[in-house]
Formats: structure tokens, C-alpha cells, sequence
């Protein structure tokens, strides 16, 4: 599976993440997480000590300078598009308990996804994580998806936004689905994180945008959120939220699964 996470900003996509990562590795299964969050903290939900946390890519000029051509803090500049990049997984990528960890971070400030130094280097990641990787792949990123790149969602099987009760995250799940559609994304779903009321579950699928369909719900964990706030790995803390997103990964497999099948 390569799936991309997404979502407004403290919804839980770094929980969802880690927690189907996590899961995915007891499985047997040979798993990658990418974080290409502007605000990167799979690391730490995933436990991994702060003097272990690595540098994200697209903090490191000398090697944006080294693949682009280009150097990062200039403008105007020309720059290679594809860049070469497929050592550069293994080698800055971190093991952590039988699965491995990218820190691609994000660009800050509106448009700079898709013109810059930066934004080349990862676009060409992703691109090649997608297409050329054979792990299950893990995306934690922002609700921009300017830097996933036309050729990279050939890749994905499914775009998941994690929301949470209120407008302004159902809002942002539309947003992320029309930005979905537009560079050729055709798969979506839901998970809906601190519930507080059984109710919120129905008004919250009614309120999804055409075509997500809701994989499952996690209610409210004050545990998970101190533990976030702590900064310390949020694995183990909640068993009920864990066996909740284990549900949810089943039915977005079963969901890729009879789709395959369908086109068989």
C-alpha cells in the first residue's frame, strides 16, 4: 500500500500514522514512514529520543544544492527538476523498531511547494517512493498537497484525511479531496478522530466530501493528547484507539483489495 495522510493541523494524522505503521510492522510487514509535515513530529509519537531525532531533508541545503544545482536560500535561480534521488531513502532514513522513518519536513509560505530548490528535491522523493519502493509506504503530511507531484499519485493507493468533529476539519477534508482530484488522486477516505459523542459519528459522515467514505472513529484519548503534548511516543497509551485504527486499516485494505479485484 502507499497511502498519503492528511489533514487540518492537530487533527491526528501523526496519530494515525505511527499507530498503522506500527501495526502494519507487527504484521510482517516491511513498512516506510515518510514525515513531510512542516511541523515533523512522527519521531517523537513514534519514540525515537530527542538527540535520535534526524534533521529533515529539506533542511539540509548543502545536499538540495548537491542533487538541484541550485542553492536554496536564492531566488530565481534554475534548478533540476528531477534530481537524483533514490540512495538518499537509505541513507537518511532511521530505523525504529522494524520499520523505517523519513523526515522529509515541509516548505513553508504559500506556492513554494512547487517552485524551488526544495520542492523539486521533494517531489522527486516522493516520486520515487511511490513508483520505484516496494514497502508499504506511510505518508504524513500537511492539508497542502503541492509537493506530492502529477507523477508521484500514479502511486498512491488512497488519500486518507483524518478529521474530527467541527466545520472548519470538514471543511479542509473537501479542500484536500478538490486539491486530490486536480493532480489526478483517485481514491479517498476518512477517519474520524476525537469523538465525544456517538452522535458525531452520523453528522460527521453525512458532512464528508462525495466519494470519502469514513473507514472508522477513535474517541476522545486524554492520554493520547498528554502524551503529545509531552512529547513522548503515543504507541501503547491507548488500547481502545489502537484497536480502533487496527479496524480502520482493515477496511481500507479490504476497500484497496475489492477494488483490485474489481479491475481484474
Amino acid at each position: 500500500m502507499k497511502i498519503a495522510i492528511s489533514g487540518k493541523g492537530g487533527v491526528g494524522k501523526t496519530t494515525v500514522t505511527a499507530i498503522w505503521g506500527r501495526t502494519l510492522a507487527d504484521e510482517g510487514r516491511d513498512v516506510f514512514l515518510v514525515d513531510a509535515d512542516p511541523d515533523a513530529n512522527l519521531a517523537a509519537a513514534l519514540g525515537v529520543a530527542p538527540g535520535d531525532l534526524p534533521a529533515p531533508l529539506v533542511s539540509l541545503k548543502d545536499l538540495i544544492k548537491e542533487r538541484t544545482g541550485a542553492d536554496p536560500d536564492r531566488v530565481g535561480q534554475y534548478f533540476q527538476l528531477n534530481p537524483h534521488v533514490s540512495d538518499l531513502p537509505d541513507a537518511y532514513s532511521l530505523a525504529v523498531d522494524g520499520l523505517r522513518l523519513l523526515v522529509l519536513g515541509g516548505i513553508r509560505g504559500g506556492g513554494k511547494g512547487c517552485a524551488c530548490p526544495q520542492g523539486a528535491l521533494l517531489k522527486a522523493m516522493m516520486r520515487h517512493l511511490m513508483l520505484e519502493r516496494r514497502e508499504v509506504l506511510l505518508v504524513d503530511m500537511d492539508a497542502g498537497l503541492e509537493f506530492l507531484g502529477r507523477a508521484s499519485v500514479m502511486g498512491i493507493d488512497a488519500l486518507v484525511v483524518v478529521v474530527e468533529p467541527g466545520k472548519r476539519s470538514l471543511e479542509t477534508a473537501d479542500a484536500v479531496a478538490r486539491m486530490g482530484r486536480q493532480i489526478g488522486i483517485k481514491r479517498f477516505a476518512a477517519v474520524l478522530n476525537k469523538v465525544t459523542d456517538p452522535a458525531q459519528v452520523e453528522t460527521v459522515r453525512a458532512g464528508l466530501p462525495d466519494g470519502m467514505e469514513l473507514l472508522g472513529h477513535v474517541s476522545y484519548s486524554a492520554a493520547l493528547q498528554q502524551a503529545d503534548l509531552d512529547g513522548r511516543s503515543i504507541l501503547g497509551v491507548d488500547a481502545a484507539a489502537e484497536t480502533a485504527l487496527a479496524d480502520a486499516k482493515r477496511k481500507l485494505e479490504s476497500l484497496l483489495a475489492a477494488s483490485a479485484a474489481a479491475k481484474t
